[in-house]
């Protein structure tokens, strides 16, 4: 009897494992945004936003600047920081969810643009060893998917 509950069981696993998700929960990146959270997907049920990059500013819908200071940026990642709650980005029925991809998948997804030049719809500064770059613009540009227009400070 265990041998076949075992020998069940462990083909759900590997499936699971292959289609994306993860044996034991990792922190992925993710920023909180009030009682709301903006996180990596890291599964495919996610139902994430995709975002791409591109390195031609003429196909990029959104501009992202990578600054040198977190006091000239919009949105600032550094390691060794405590944040205000620990738990602010603990998955809820709010967290959403953004993906990045290699292509363009639909016209509505967000093409990011990074570079160093001003101008920029949004600035960041990272300097971490969890968050790349690519992850903190996603997260960013996802997050200001979601404040509706008129509710954005910029």
């Amino acid at each position: 009897m265990r041998v076949t509950v075992l020998a069940s069981t462990v083909p759900l696993l590997l499936a699971g494992v292959v289609a994306g998700g993860e044996l034991v929960p990792s922190a992925s990146p993710c920023i909180a945004m009030g009682r709301a959270s903006m996180q990596i997907a890291t599964a495919p049920w996610q139902n994430p936003l995709h975002v791409s990059f591109t390195d031609d500013p003429e196909m990029a819908t959104v501009r992202v600047q990578v600054v040198d200071a977190a006091d000239m940026a919009d949105f600032t990642v550094t390691d060794g920081a405590m944040t205000a709650e620990a738990d602010s980005c603990a998955v809820t029925r709010d967290t959403a969810f953004v993906s990045i991809s290699d292509r363009h998948i639909t016209d509505t997804d967000p093409v990011i643009y990074l570079s160093r030049n001003s101008g920029a719809d949004y600035r960041i500064f990272v300097q971490s060893r969890a968050f790349s770059t690519k992850d903190a613009a996603a997260l960013v540009v996802g997050a200001g998917r979601r404040v509706h227009p008129t509710e954005r400070s910029m």
